[in-house]
C-alpha cells in the first residue's frame, strides 16, 4: 500500500531514503520491445546465441537506457503520494552512470533518496532524488542517478515558507 503525505512535509524529508521499490524481472521480451522501440538492435541485447558467444557477459544484456526508463515504475511503486500533486513531470538528471550491465532474466529495484527540495513559482516543487538501481545479488548497481522532477500543484495548496 502507497504511503500518502502532505506537500508541507516534503522538505522535512530531504536527506531521508523514501522508498525501495519492489524487484522488477527484466527479460528477454522486454528487452526486445525496448530495442524495437528506440531501433537499438545491437545483437549484445537481441541475439541471445551471438551474446553469449561473443560478448563478455555470456548472454544479452539489457540497454542502459531500459533499465533508466525502469525508473518510472520503480517511482510510483516506492514514493509516497503527495497529496496534492496534480501532475508529475521529469525535468531532468545532473548525472547518470551505468555501473554494471543488468544481464538477462536477472531483477532490478530501485531506492530513492530525496537530496533536494525547493518551490519554484506559486505551484511546483523541484525535487531531486538520488538514485540507485540495484541489481540483485550483485554488490554493483546498474545504474546511479540525480534525478529531478516537478511536483505540480494548485497554487491555493502551497503550504506556507519561512
Amino acid at each position: 500500500m502507497q504511503v500518502e503525505i502532505s506537500l508541507k512535509d516534503v522538505p522535512a524529508l530531504v536527506g531521508t531514503e523514501l522508498g525501495v521499490s519492489d524487484w522488477i524481472t527484466v527479460d528477454q521480451t522486454m528487452i526486445d520491445a525496448f530495442a524495437d522501440a528506440t531501433l537499438d538492435h545491437q545483437f549484445i541485447h537481441t541475439d541471445p546465441e551471438r551474446a553469449a558467444k561473443e560478448s563478455p557477459f555470456g548472454g544479452t544484456i539489457a540497454h542502459g537506457f531500459l533499465t533508466l526508463s525502469l525508473l518510472s515504475a520503480m517511482n510510483y511503486a516506492a514514493l509516497p503520494k503527495i497529496r496534492e500533486q496534480t501532475m508529475g513531470l521529469n525535468y531532468g538528471f545532473d548525472k547518470i552512470r551505468f555501473g554494471s550491465p543488468v544481464k538477462v532474466g536477472k531483477r532490478v529495484r530501485g531506492r530513492f533518496t530525496l537530496s533536494e527540495a525547493r518551490y519554484r513559482g506559486a505551484a511546483m516543487l523541484m525535487t531531486t532524488y538520488d538514485v540507485v538501481v540495484e541489481i540483485e545479488d550483485e554488490k554493483k548497481p546498474a545504474v546511479s542517478a540525480s534525478w529531478i522532477t516537478i511536483v505540480q500543484f494548485d497554487p491555493k495548496d502551497r503550504p506556507e515558507t519561512d
